[in-house]
């Protein structure tokens, strides 16, 4: 009987607001393929956001604390139902959160980034998600995965002082490069998690088993990086860059990543990891005078690190708590790669043909656009549909 009163619920509410993945990754997805494409118009000189007084500001914002926030935040609130067995948040208190999110992201353009309107709503959407996943985890006693909590009040930290001193360039540059390096921690935690698990779960291998020494040390080189880039001048840190990217090729290269090649869901997860140890030696080089710019470094950890191991990890999960097969359409598969082919010419025309550097940036933003319009085409009826097996969620 009371499995009957939950599917009556259930079924009350607009699939799309049943669990946290189905509004952020649609609209996360489409978000950032919208937005890169305004980007791209304010390059070629094509468009103007009439509100925006810097563009570069409003570039970095929306895509590490539009879009990268927003799929954290359906991430973890999708996963703390499996982690603590109780139902996560959906119907109103979720579309309320999504509006908040949806406020900003689609008025920026227009009322700029001094409207306090749009900032108080951009700063109280994660602390939202934070309560939501909190309730659950403090319940259960979860604590190991309490530590997401703190995450999503930092990032709102971050946020906000970004908003706030927007108008001082080399100071919002520093702190977005920051959100970047606390983004690319997490999916250093979350990655040596789940990548070795999925790989042996796909492949029919023994799962690697960790070194516990490698991946405290690997951790704490990251931890430590994200430390020092707020305290420290960067060329003092240029060792301790290679010193964590040698740990973490090292731990993956345990993963038994040729066995992945025939797994889109796999190695999209490990060629994302792989961008880890690419921008910390590229941030090394920048460090030590190298003819690497901070912002081709960084693009290694934020379009390559990021933009990749998001869309490989929003098509998997979107799959499995939807109830389908862990298995990937062909447009998928090119997104994949689309995404892959966005990280490397954004960085490679730039550095080994400067003159071509608009073009670079050009062909690096229609293949973004391209992989995470393919999403969005592929992944609407799913998101939007009650689950295959007719399970709640």
């Amino acid at each position: 009987m009371h499995q009957i009163l939950d599917s009556r619920k259930e079924e009350q509410i607009v699939p799309l607001f049943r669990l946290g993945f189905r509004p952020f990754f649609l609209f996360g997805a489409l978000f950032a393929a919208v937005a890169m494409l305004l980007w791209l118009g304010q390059l070629n000189g094509w468009l103007t956001l009439p509100g925006i007084a810097n563009p570069v500001w409003w570039h970095g914002h929306e895509m590490l604390f539009g879009f990268g926030a927003a799929i954290v935040a359906g991430f973890l609130l999708t996963a703390v139902q499996n982690w603590t067995a109780h139902p996560g948040v959906r119907s109103w208190p979720l579309a309320l959160v999504v509006g908040l999110w949806m406020l900003p992201r689609a008025l920026l353009p227009w009322l700029g980034e001094g409207n306090t309107l749009l900032m108080v709503a951009d700063l109280l959407w994660l602390p939202l998600c934070a309560w939501f996943l909190a309730k659950p985890i403090l319940l259960t006693r979860q604590w190991r995965n309490l530590f997401f909590v703190p995450l999503l009040l930092i990032l709102t930290l971050l946020n906000g002082v970004s908003w706030l001193w927007h108008a001082e360039w080399t100071t919002v540059e520093h702190l977005l490069i920051t959100t970047v390096l606390l983004f690319t921690t997490l999916i250093a935690v979350m990655g040596g998690r789940v990548i070795p698990f999925f790989t042996a779960r796909a492949t029919g291998q023994d799962k690697a088993t960790p070194l516990l020494w490698l991946e405290r040390a690997t951790l704490a080189a990251q931890w430590l990086i994200l430390l020092l880039w707020l305290l420290l001048p960067t060329q003092w840190v240029t060792s301790i860059y290679i010193v964590a990217a040698s740990l973490h090729l090292w731990r993956q290269l345990r993963w038994h990543l040729p066995s992945t090649l025939v797994h889109p869901l796999l190695w999209s997860l490990h060629l994302a990891y792989l961008f880890i140890p690419l921008g910390l030696l590229a941030l090394a080089a920048h460090s030590a005078g190298l003819p690497i710019t901070l912002s081709m470094a960084s693009h290694l950890l934020s379009a390559g690190c990021m933009g990749t191991m998001i869309l490989g990890m929003i098509a998997r999960v979107s799959l499995g708590h939807s109830g389908r097969a862990l298995q990937v359409v062909r447009r998928i598969t090119v997104a994949f790669a689309l995404v892959i082919v966005a990280a490397v010419t954004r960085v490679v025309i730039p550095l080994l043909w400067p003159a071509f550097t608009l073009q670079g940036w050009n062909v690096s933003a229609l293949a973004w656009i391209a992989a995470y319009g393919l999403f969005v085409w592929v992944y609407t009826p799913i998101l939007t549909g009650p689950r295959a097996d007719g399970r709640p969620g």
